[in-house]
């Protein structure tokens, strides 16, 4: 069974940078790791190592003009 919990919101720089530092604070260190998506909270076991994929994507278009993207990806076995 895999439950898949998502959003896609709007948010200023400083919103996302701060998002992305609560993240981090849970991830540094050992021991679960609770993440935010909109009015639901998940709880994640992450184990010592984590396999993490960026993506960075630069599009140029002269009619819908130019477009940049970020994906981050970070997985691994659960340990629980």
């Amino acid at each position: 069974m895999a439950d898949k919990t998502e959003t896609k919101r709007t948010m200023s720089r400083e919103e996302f940078a701060d998002y992305l530092r609560m993240l981090a604070d849970g991830f540094d260190g050992e021991g679960e790791v609770t993440v935010s998506v909109d009015n639901k909270s998940v709880t994640l076991h992450p184990p010592g190592e984590i396999t993490a994929e960026v993506e960075v994507v630069e599009r140029s278009s002269i009619l819908r003009g130019d477009k940049e993207s970020i994906e981050l990806d970070a997985s691994w076995k659960s340990t629980e």
